[in-house]
């Protein structure tokens, strides 16, 4: 119980040597204690004689930022972007442990000297990320921590999930091999023995996850990039395409200035418009991708591939002349 007390006092301290105002609220969600236990703990810092104080006008406390801890050799640059990604961008990605993500970066921002933290707050200060759209996981931290651990100790997991696929909720043991985060969402990758081969699990879609007591052997030499190989995004088909597309002037600047895929190759043509090459396997993820730029794009090879775009776009047609 007195370790846990003074680790709680210590992330106390730690937070409002921060620099930033935390109100009695703040603390709680923080740390995940009651408010009672918050005002315990700020007595107990001031009877060590640790000089918080309590801004009336933000309903905040905050600690010196000179006292305590000694400073830190980060550049400016170095602070300022483990700063932006502590302040800015934490609460706009889907990463576990969120919390743990800015107790551990105000550690760091606390031992920084004055003229380094002053600058970094006074530049990020004028800086704003919009938040970006991903998916929502419910117990993403829980989630993660149990898959992550299997990982390491190659234990098999029993995985109940809802699979868009199948189109129901299926039951599984998984051989865990690879996180990965990519296209707004996390996926676990690895062997699942129902369907006997390498498959891939949103982690929104899992209901239910946990570690068995048994363990597999196979996976050792699992590489993602091989796996993925030249798939549009996630899902290799076993067939590979030469896709060629034109994009419109209006768009082109826009699509040629991202690199989509690996093997993308531009040129530029005299009207302004750009034609993009590239080397796909499978013309299903690619085929939502063409359909989002609607008519500012004509496909010019494979003829597959402007089938499978038209027979959707005239899905679309239909569905909407109903209306």
């Amino acid at each position: 119980m007195k370790h846990s007390r003074i680790s709680r006092v210590v992330k106390i301290l730690t937070t409002l040597q921060s620099g930033q105002k935390y109100s009695p609220a703040d603390l709680e969600k923080l740390l995940g204690i009651s408010r009672r236990t918050v005002f315990r703990d700020l007595k107990e810092l001031q009877s060590i004689g640790v000089p918080y104080r309590y801004d009336v006008k933000s309903g905040g406390y905050s600690i010196d930022s000179g006292f305590f801890l000694p400073p830190v050799d980060f550049s400016l640059a170095e602070a300022l972007s483990l700063l932006m990604l502590v302040h800015k961008m934490r609460n706009h990605l889907p990463l576990p442990f969120r919390n743990s993500v800015l107790l551990a970066g105000l550690k760091i921002e606390n031992n920084l000297p004055a003229d380094v933290k002053n600058y970094c707050h006074t530049s990020l200060s004028k800086v704003t990320i919009s938040p970006a759209q991903h998916t929502t996981i419910k117990m993403l931290d829980s989630i993660y921590e149990v898959i992550q651990k299997a990982i390491g100790k190659k234990a098999v997991l029993s995985l109940s999930y809802h699979s868009l696929h199948e189109q129901n909720s299926i039951e599984t043991s998984l051989h865990p091999y690879h996180l990965l985060y990519k296209n707004k969402s996390w996926y676990i990758i690895g062997f699942s023995v129902m369907h006997k081969s390498v498959r891939t699990f949103n982690l929104a879609r899992i209901k239910s996850v946990t570690a068995l007591d048994s363990h597999f052997t196979d996976g050792a030499g699992f590489d993602l990039n091989e796996y993925l190989g030249r798939a549009w995004s996630l899902i290799p088909e076993g067939r590979l395409y030469d896709i060629t597309l034109r994009f419109s002037p209006m768009v082109a600047h826009n699509v040629a200035e991202v690199q989509w895929h690996g093997t993308q190759r531009a040129q530029w043509e005299k009207d302004g418009s750009v034609t993009l090459n590239f080397r796909v396997d499978g013309l299903g993820e690619i085929s939502w991708w063409v359909l989002g730029y609607g008519d500012q794009v004509q496909i010019l090879a494979p003829a597959a591939l402007r089938e499978k775009v038209l027979e959707r776009a005239q899905k679309m047609l239909d569905i909407h002349k109903k209306l």
